[in-house]
């Protein structure tokens, strides 16, 4: 007979211990300071938040090149790394557990971004269809030049840097940042990989720098503290492949492989639809992922409190991702577990600005009998 699970009793990634199976997922604030350092506030709102299993952090860039959007955080600086180990000490006296995700937006970029405003770089020279915030307003992103070999080499030497940098501030864990049209899907999907050499061609060409990043950071946390976040479906930043399932069916058993702690898959369209691509399975892919001898499957996209109790109950997820509820609500599993109301969110107020929309959401009183 198998054991029926709940969302809110504790977890174990390997040797990390959660106290519930609810996690906040990645989301961008652009709350950062001029120095692209984590501040005061910063550590407040994940503080607040700290009842989750898990908090993955917003994305966070491992260098200069990878930036693409206004005062988001990096962990490249001496500045960003102490920081950053104040959110993470803030988060850990309240009980909670922290994890890092590891960013580079590709082409996804503008020149205003670049060291010496340089084009950015993808796999291939290919500009995408989609427009970043600069001071001056929305502007096309610019057109990226592709990576030459050498310098994909020295990428992912970059990505195990921001490992170690992750490591000092004191993360439990990191998570590889391979979804949303940013610059490791762009290696993976044919639509923005247009290479010829060992990075380009068949699946496992393609799939080629997602690993060696993995490979490369597993060296610094062991891989039952390393997360990769993928988006099978999802057209998010002009991305898009002919055949998502065999290419992601590849990707989750070569991660499987090398017993990651967790598959984070988007189901359907980022920030959108749940069945955008009906032809992609995501369960199949979540259970290649187990039965490779990965940890654990993380599920996100929409789910409601009843379908996040009851993937968890099912089997079909260990996790669930959660994004604008715990936005709005630092108090998110109390909210959960006891069926309380819900705050409304503020869309108005999540990219910059302060406090307003940020670290002011009240917490549930519940009304004295």
């Amino acid at each position: 007979m198998s054991t029926v699970h709940s969302l809110y009793e504790p977890f174990s990634i390997g040797d990390l211990s959660l106290t519930n199976r609810m996690v906040m997922a990645p989301l961008t604030r652009s709350r950062a300071n001029a120095e692209l350092e984590p501040t005061e506030l910063v550590a407040t709102y994940y503080a607040q938040r700290a009842s989750a299993g898990l908090i993955i952090t917003e994305a966070t860039q491992i260098c200069q090149q990878g930036q693409g959007y206004l005062a988001t955080p990096g962990i490249y600086t001496v500045g960003q790394i102490a920081a950053w180990k104040r959110v993470v000490a803030a988060v850990h006296a309240q009980g909670g557990k922290i994890c890092l995700q590891l960013w580079h937006v590709g082409r996804i970029s503008h020149t205003y971004f670049q060291p010496n405003r340089a084009s950015p770089v993808a796999p291939s020279a290919i500009a995408a269809d989609a427009k970043v915030f600069i001071p001056s307003g929305f502007e096309n992103v610019s057109t990226p030049r592709a990576l030459l070999p050498n310098e994909i080499a020295d990428l992912v030497a970059t990505y195990r840097q921001a490992a170690l940098n992750a490591k000092e501030a004191g993360f439990d864990m990191v998570e590889v940042h391979a979804a949303n049209g940013y610059l490791i899907d762009q290696f993976l999907r044919d639509k923005t990989n247009k290479r010829s050499d060992q990075y380009g061609g068949s699946i496992e060409n393609r799939a080629r720098f997602l690993l060696e990043v993995v490979d490369a950071v597993s060296t610094v946390f062991p891989a039952s503290r390393v997360g990769a976040r993928i988006s099978p479906a999802s057209t998010f930043n002009d991305i898009d492949d002919t055949s998502p399932q065999p290419l992601f069916h590849y990707v989750a058993q070569a991660l499987g492989q090398r017993g990651l702690a967790y598959l984070h898959v988007i189901e359907g369209q980022t920030g959108g639809p749940r069945d955008a691509r009906p032809e992609v399975d995501f369960l199949a892919l979540e259970q290649a992922f187990k039965a490779a001898g990965g940890v654990a499957t993380m599920a996100n996209n929409g789910y409601s409190k009843e379908m996040a109790e009851k993937a968890v109950s099912d089997g079909t997820a260990d996790l669930i991702a959660l994004g604008v509820p715990f936005l709005a609500n630092p108090d998110l599993v109390s909210r959960f577990k006891n069926a309380y109301p819900l705050n409304t969110p503020d869309a108005e107020t999540f990219y910059g600005g302060g406090e307003k929309g940020y670290t002011d959401y009240p917490l549930y009183r519940p009304i004295a009998a």
